[in-house]
């Protein structure tokens, strides 16, 4: 497969779309900018190129921009858009499949986010136990970032951008750096807790080198863990599950919701997710209903 920078995929997909497809100068505009903005998307979870690009991750852009309050219409296009850009890309052999030809148009208000069960939880953990002894450190590290990931509700670019110094071992809490800047202050249970001793005191040693710098995560190569290592960890794993496929944010999503189901206040799991705004958090409100809802039907003799 031909590996190409985003840069240049740009410039020939819109003067495709300007000389075949005869679009208007105002239409290709709109092209580009979703373009660009699903390019800076994929380069920040950590591609750098075209190359595995996959289903998961599109969806897992349409719903950021969602969370943005963008209006149906909005969405719609930019669905159409990355449609539009991957089939191009993949009819000019940049990619080996196509994954916009699944990727539909998320109805803002209803989409709920994918929800890891506890029973998949439970066997994701012990898969990941079985495999975190001392003499494997990348075992270790992988452990602690799911749980980490699954305590903290923190973003995947949160959890990476993590050093030793923002882990609170005196009070069991993560000083997380969000968007725009803002640090909050996020707690974590026994068992991130177990997790993060086992790697500060036997994994990290075997990585840590003089490039290391402060990093909690680290490559074999001693270098920081970047989001798509994790992203691929992440989605591995839940493949063997009834989840099937998902990225990072699909355990931020679990967080929230077991958190509410268990009587967490709506706002404190809003200052857990560092969401500037409380009606970002209520979807998850909608989520809990769901799961009562099914378990009703299903329980309930006159439901």
């Amino acid at each position: 497969m031909s590996v190409q920078t985003f840069d240049r995929v740009l410039g020939e997909y819109c003067a495709y779309l300007e000389s075949g497809r005869g679009y208007s100068v105002h239409t290709v505009k709109g092209y580009r900018t979703d373009s660009i903005e699903l390019f800076a998307y994929l380069e920040r979870i950590g591609f750098n190129d075209l190359s595995g690009i996959h289903l998961e991750a599109l969806r897992d852009f349409l719903y950021e921009l969602s969370e943005k309050g963008l209006s149906k219409a909005t969405m719609a296009r930019k669905s159409a858009s990355i449609r539009s850009l991957t089939s191009w890309c993949y009819k000019n052999k940049l990619i080996e499949t196509d994954p916009g030809l699944r990727l539909r148009t998320p109805k803002l208000g209803r989409t709920l986010p994918k929800v890891v069960g506890r029973e998949s939880l439970d066997m994701i953990f012990k898969v990941l136990d079985s495999m975190a002894t001392e003499d494997n450190p990348g075992g270790l590290r992988d452990l602690l970032a799911v749980e980490l990931l699954y305590a903290s509700g923190a973003r995947v670019s949160e959890l990476v951008g993590l050093n030793v110094q923002d882990v609170d071992l005196s009070r069991n809490l993560l000083r997380v750096l969000g968007k725009g800047g803002k640090v909050r202050m996020v707690p974590f249970g026994a068992p991130a807790r177990e997790a993060l001793d086992r790697w500060l005191s036997v994994g990290r040693s075997h990585y840590a080198n003089d490039k290391s710098g402060d990093a909690l995560l680290l490559t074999s190569r001693g270098g920081r863990v970047g989001v798509r290592q994790v992203y691929s960890l992440v989605a591995g794993l839940l493949a063997e599950t009834p989840t099937g496929v998902a990225g990072p944010h699909s355990l931020r999503h679990s967080a929230a919701t077991h958190l509410l189901d268990g009587g967490a206040d709506l706002r404190a799991v809003q200052e857990l997710l560092g969401h500037a705004s409380l009606g970002t958090t209520q979807i998850y409100t909608h989520v809990s209903i769901e799961q009562l809802r099914e378990s009703y039907e299903i329980a309930h003799p006159r439901a």
